[in-house]
């Protein structure tokens, strides 16, 4: 039995965004972003029951670990083989066709599908040309996405495929908490009984859904109102046209929605709310969301525009031009901390980013796609055949063994032997474990400022890579994992945006540290390789034989065949050059912290094999 939709307390935003989407699809489905346990599963399940009763309620869901060809379908090897037919084997697309299609944790599905998912969505149809096959067939359908950002975000490109977003969380509110718990131990006491009580309220609701959908494509949207929608997104500064397209289709379904038959200035405003807060996002760093006030003078500078006759003549200046449009300087004007107290303060504001250079595994691994490390993956470009191994069927290579065991005349006639597999060559995301010195020797201001910065530049290439990262910190007598291994590189900036600094340094620490984090994801994953960067100026304080601590650390995390990476961060003038023995001794490469821009140098670091 499933929740009732209309049994839902809260979230009315995202009530209605998936009501939109429903009335028409076209806007391009919805994400839903949120914490554990705040009913986003429920709320999609509980509107594919709902649209049941007009036709078209099957919710097809999708796992994570789907192929390519079980998704948009592939020759179907069956009927060749069986009856040397050339035929198409339909995917999930397919399925989902009128209905509801539902990828939890999206986020976590392979880049090159959630590509194919959107194009689908966006379009309404699903056009095959894979292993000798060239089909295409309808697939209109509800794109319903739900992801959790703590366990890694979309990137920007997919994010914005999207055509709705919503953020949802648990309330703070008592008396709303009381009032879900009570509704969900009486659904689960009874589920029938509690459905029936809210029968006749899905029951309008699909009434509603479908007279809005007989309506919309007579939906007037006056030249006033798209004027508003494209003053709207050129004030917000999105990129292309998507944006006011979303919007103006999604002003059109609630202007349906409310039984309208001309959408108002509401409808446009409800729109953006929607569809513009993921579209703002231009750095993995950035917050997501629409501050209200924002948009409440966006709408007004918009009402103006809209209010204004078109002129022919373009504005020679660019809008939003001008001095206070600069970010220059920011981390210039934070507020310096105090450097005084017992060895322990905060460290300063980090330097701006920058464009690092590659640090690269040695070999070939079989993680999950990403851009780091070659691999032999699904997602990868053919390479070979393979009897026993591989993703997909390589269709020359099969018809290669099909005439070499027929050796006769006559067209030959694949038998299930002859099936050979496409190897393929890509590349992988990896496991980035930053192990940070966060002590007294590297505690002056603009040292610790310039390793910050350093770290949210490589950061930020992790995101960009598809890596999962930790976030290791060193200091006194101890190290700390500031985050454990996460694909959401937005929290572990912001981790790393203020940390203790000062004190001894103790870098055995940090490296043991470092290896605990290796070894327990090997047990999670044994294919994803790991990578430890170590920022640090080599210096080992505090305790008996601090160095001979840290060689046999190094050793230990050697023994795991974790890669390594030293970016050296002395900056005194006469070199101790500790931090390249410690490089020699994890057989890693050293890099100075001056030389990791992409920009300073023409070859990339690249790991020892």
């Amino acid at each position: 039995m499933t929740y009732p939709f209309s049994a839902l307390v809260g979230h009315d935003q995202l009530r209605l965004a998936l009501v939109l989407c429903a009335i028409r699809p076209d806007i391009g489905g919805v994400l839903i972003r949120g914490e554990k346990g705040t009913a986003k599963s429920t709320a999609v399940r509980g509107l594919a029951s709902v649209l049941e009763a007009i036709g078209d309620g099957r919710l097809v869901e999708l796992p994570i670990g789907a192929t390519e060809d079980r998704v948009v379908g592939s020759l179907d090897l069956q009927k060749v083989l069986r009856d040397g037919e050339h035929a198409f084997s339909p995917g999930l697309l397919a399925r989902a066709h009128n209905g509801v299609l539902y990828v939890d944790e999206v986020n976590l599905l392979h880049d090159h599908l959630v590509d194919v998912l959107l194009d689908a969505a966006a379009m309404g149809r699903v056009h095959v040309e894979r292993d000798g096959v060239s089909h295409s067939h309808d697939a209109r359908f509800v794109l319903i996405g739900t992801m959790n950002p703590e366990e890694g975000e979309l990137r920007p490109q997919l994010l914005d495929r999207f055509g709705l977003t919503v953020d949802v969380r648990a309330s703070r509110d008592v008396d709303v908490r009381v009032e879900v718990i009570r509704q969900r131990m009486a659904f689960e006491a009874d589920p029938d009984a509690f459905a029936g009580r809210y029968a006749d309220a899905d029951a309008e609701l699909a009434r509603r859904i479908a007279d809005a959908r007989a309506s919309v494509d007579s939906v007037v949207l006056p030249d006033k109102e798209l004027r508003r929608i494209a003053a709207l997104c050129a004030a917000f500064d999105v990129d292309g046209m998507r944006a006011d397209l979303v919007v103006a289709r999604t002003a059109v379904a609630h202007a349906a929605w409310r039984g309208a038959d001309t959408v108002g200035e509401e409808d446009v405003r409800i729109a953006a709310e929607l569809a513009l807060p993921h579209r703002r996002r231009r750095d993995p760093f950035d917050d997501p969301g629409l501050d209200p006030g924002q948009l409440d003078d966006a709408m007004n500078e918009a009402g103006e525009a809209a209010d204004e006759d078109p002129e022919p003549e373009p504005d020679p200046d660019p809008p939003g031009g001008g001095p206070s449009s600069s970010t220059d300087g920011d981390a210039e004007d934070a507020a310096p901390q105090s450097d005084s107290g017992s060895g322990s303060r905060t460290s300063a504001p980090p330097s701006a980013t920058f464009r690092t250079r590659s640090l690269v595994v040695p070999g070939v691994g079989e993680g999950a796609p990403g851009r780091r490390s070659r691999a032999r993956n699904r997602t990868g470009k053919t390479i070979s055949a393979a009897s026993d191994d591989g993703y997909g069927v390589h269709v020359f290579g099969t018809l290669l063994a099909a005439v070499e065991r027929q050796r006769g005349p006559g067209i030959p006639r694949p038998q299930p032997g002859d099936v050979r597999r496409a190897i393929r060559e890509g590349r992988e995301g990896n496991l980035v474990i930053f192990v940070v010195d966060a002590s007294g020797s590297m505690a002056a201001r603009d040292r610790m400022s310039a390793v910050s910065g350093a770290t949210l530049s490589l950061l930020r290439d992790a995101y960009q890579r598809r890596d999962k990262v930790a976030v290791i910190t060193f200091r006194r007598q101890d190290a700390e994992l500031l985050l454990p291994p996460t694909s959401s590189v937005h929290i572990a900036s912001r981790r790393l945006a203020r940390f203790a600094t000062g004190g001894k340094t103790p870098l055995a620490q940090g490296l043991l540290a470092a290896r605990d984090v290796v070894v327990r994801e090997k047990a999670r994953d044994r294919a994803r390789r790991a990578l430890v960067v170590v920022l640090t100026d080599g210096r080992a304080t505090g305790g008996p034989d601090p160095l001979g601590r840290t060689r046999a650390a190094a050793a230990r995390l050697v023994a795991e065949g974790a890669a390594a990476v030293v970016v050296d961060c002395e900056t005194s003038y006469v070199r101790l050059g500790l931090a390249e023995e410690l490089a020699r001794q994890l057989g890693a490469p050293a890099v100075r912290l001056a030389q990791l821009r992409a920009d300073s140098l023409t070859d990339v670091v690249r790991t020892a094999a």
